[in-house]
């Protein structure tokens, strides 16, 4: 049995409503200065998945009304309230030593160090390969886009 035209055009109509709503590609935001819940659903009846920290970089992949879904430095997607996001920009260290340099450059002088799991404050927009990252301790340099989430 074929289906009629009009289940098509439903369908497509559906396809480019959705795609309104839809984030620019690789969106990045960072949860609020307070911790905010995770759902699997976009509502507070939806099940709790976990509370993400002040600063977490997420990554916008729907914005659909008052909430937003996205997906984190795992892969894990979920729901969060668009009002508990900033547009402040923060990077999350995913190697076990990123070296940050004073300039953007592999031979530049080594500014400082970061563990894997360190949050950075994105200063400046990625350039090359390379993003100006700022440490809580007020420390600022350039580290690989390779080696940070969120940028």
């Amino acid at each position: 049995m074929r289906a009629p035209i009009s289940f098509f055009l439903s369908l497509a109509s559906l396809f480019f409503v959705s795609l309104a709503g839809a984030a620019t590609p690789l969106e990045f935001r960072s949860v609020g200065p307070n911790p905010i819940i995770m759902y699997d659903a976009p509502g507070v009846k939806g099940m709790k998945l976990y509370v993400a920290p002040s600063g977490m970089p997420i990554e916008i992949i729907l914005i659909s009304g008052a909430w937003c879904r996205v997906r984190d430095m795992n892969g894990d997607l979920s729901w969060v309230e668009a009002k508990d996001l900033v547009t402040r920009r923060n990077v999350v260290v995913k190697i076990s030593n990123a070296r940050v340099r004073a300039t953007a450059d592999e031979s530049a002088a080594l500014a400082f160090s970061a563990d894997k799991h360190v949050l950075l404050e994105m200063v400046e927009a990625p350039v090359g390969a390379w993003v100006k990252v700022k440490h809580r301790d007020g420390a600022t340099g350039f580290v690989r886009i390779t080696d940070v989430w969120g940028a």
